[in-house]
């Protein structure tokens, strides 16, 4: 969905769907963007722009998640957390923290790769949103990381690491470089960007939970500290809950900007754009911090904008990333993910156009969050139409295809092959306490194992379902409230499996003309 814009102003979101966590760097007249991508695959998603407003998909820098075999299965709200992005030595370098494994980089010569394959910087349990820093005064490097509680009983502190300019290790254990426990008022401190600004560190990282929580600021004469801190942007009066985490960027001409999220539920965190500028601005936490000036104030006076005046930079035409895919020669878009590693076999490549999804035979038919083989990508934010076509190509009984919103709880709609040979319109939902699938409305022939599929997606998430087998579309099921998994937003899906104990090759579901337009 494209952020509502004219040609002086834009209106947040920027990135009106779940692009978690996001950093965004300048290199030259380009802007890119990194987002986390958790247990989906492939990850760490590029996006480009160059207005800071009107953003495309361009790739991903991580084709499967290490260890392979850990992600074999789905791992929704594992892998990879808040990414860091740079450009360093004339390459880009992405920082992140596994929560199970620790602290990876990978880097390239071009935004577009090719990417080495990840490093393990830091092994350890809940080591999470690392940020990397090249000092050029000094010539030393840096690292500072969170922590993860679930993973390692630690959280609301900073570790601060000297690392070797290569980053490929670090120079010593660590120091607890800001420990939120002893300021008043602050948890869960989390999320750190790391940068050198008019001679001191600059560390910008929010606390107080993704709900509602504040962005706050740390400053320091040394890395190793001690800081100093403000908090910078906060919901104040507007309707932006808990903003926070995301990264500052300096136009050419000398504008800074700032780029962080909102957690909105079934449509996971999407991406606003503040106006930045130094000054004496934010809520001060600490007696120490009224020692200086030279404060990041962000939005206006601290509080989020909703319409603000464009950045100074060329216009560029209306762009957000695409969603809709004709799948030419059976290849899908980018916007596409997996919910586990890819394996060979789950699509078919073929001259025309359409997306062949292998009936994968799986024991866990009946529970689709299970499955590694279920094709993805974001909910849109605002109100809007799903719809693809589907023809079951199987004559496996229990083979079926269809498509689904994908979540904690989930529902779909499609076609099954029944056990004597017909096909069936089926629909079927699981809530999020469920262990597996039932039905949301009885089974209808579709005598031509063919259907239209169209899912409308209305206010707060709420989901009605539709098909058309040929006599025209019909309402399907009650409405389906679509849910997020504990960090990841909900997800749409097209999916095609089989019975796990049957011979040979159970066909396919052939999808087409995936659409997704705005009601």
């Amino acid at each position: 969905m494209t952020a509502q814009q004219t040609d002086l102003t834009y209106r947040n979101p920027i990135l009106d769907a779940d692009w978690s966590d996001p950093d965004v760097i300048r290199v030259g007249d380009d802007f890119y963007l990194t987002a986390s991508s958790f247990g989906r695959v492939p990850g760490l998603p590029l996006l480009h722009s160059r207005d800071l407003v009107n953003w495309t998909l361009i790739g991903h820098a991580l084709d499967r998640l290490e260890p392979a075999d850990a992600f074999a299965t789905p791992r929704h709200d594992c892998g990879v957390w808040a990414p860091s992005l740079r450009h360093h030595d004339d390459r880009f370098w992405i920082f992140w923290g596994d929560p199970d494994q620790g602290i990876y980089q990978i880097n390239a010569p071009e935004i577009r790769g090719p990417w080495t394959r990840p490093h393990l910087l830091k092994a350890g349990k809940g080591l999470i949103d690392p940020c990397p820093l090249w000092d050029d005064e000094t010539g030393e490097a840096y690292l500072v990381h969170a922590w993860a509680r679930s993973r390692s009983g630690i959280k609301n502190r900073l570790t601060g690491h000297r690392m070797h300019p290569d980053a490929t290790s670090l120079l010593d254990e660590g120091k607890v470089i800001v420990d939120a426990d002893r300021i008043p008022g602050w948890f869960t401190l989390e999320g750190p960007k790391l940068y050198r600004h008019d001679g001191w560190f600059w560390i910008l990282a929010p606390a107080g939970g993704v709900e509602t929580g504040w962005q706050g600021a740390f400053r320091s004469r040394g890395f190793f500290g001690p800081y100093e801190e403000k908090v910078v942007l906060e919901q104040k009066d507007t309707d932006v809950n808990g903003p926070h985490q995301g990264g500052w960027v300096r136009t050419p001409s000398g504008e800074d900007w700032f780029v962080h999220f909102q957690q909105r539920g079934a449509y996971g965190r999407v991406v606003h754009l503040q106006p930045m500028r130094w000054g004496d601005g934010g809520t001060s936490r600490s007696s120490a911090a009224e020692s200086g000036g030279g404060w990041p104030v962000l939005g206006d006076d601290g509080a989020p904008v909703a319409v603000h005046e464009r950045p100074d930079l060329p216009p560029q035409p209306p762009a957000a990333p695409a969603t809709d895919d004709d799948f030419p020669g059976g290849r899908y878009g980018r916007q596409w993910q997996w919910t586990a590693n890819l394996r060979d076999g789950w699509v078919t490549q073929h001259s025309g156009d359409g997306l062949r999804l292998t009936c994968v035979r799986s024991a866990d038919a009946h529970d689709l969050r299970r499955l590694p083989s279920i094709l993805t990508q974001r909910l849109p934010g605002r109100p809007a139409v799903v719809e693809v076509e589907l023809r079951l190509d199987s004559e496996e009984p229990g083979a079926r295809a269809g498509l689904a919103v994908l979540g904690d709880a989930f529902s779909w709609i499609g076609l099954q092959r029944a056990a004597d040979g017909t096909v069936h319109l089926v629909h079927r939902f699981a809530e999020g306490v469920a262990e597996r699938e039932r039905d949301a409305d009885h089974p209808r022939p579709a005598p031509e194992g063919r259907a239209l599929l169209r899912i409308e997606i209305g206010s707060g998430a709420r989901c009605r379902f539709f098909y058309d087998v040929g006599d025209g579309p019909r309402p399907s099921g009650q409405v389906f409230a679509a849910t997020p998994w504990r960090w990841v937003g909900a997800l749409l899906g097209l999916f095609a499996l089989a019975p796990e104990d049957g011979p040979g090759h159970a066909g396919a579901g052939m999808f087409t003309h995936f659409r997704i337009t705005a009601m």
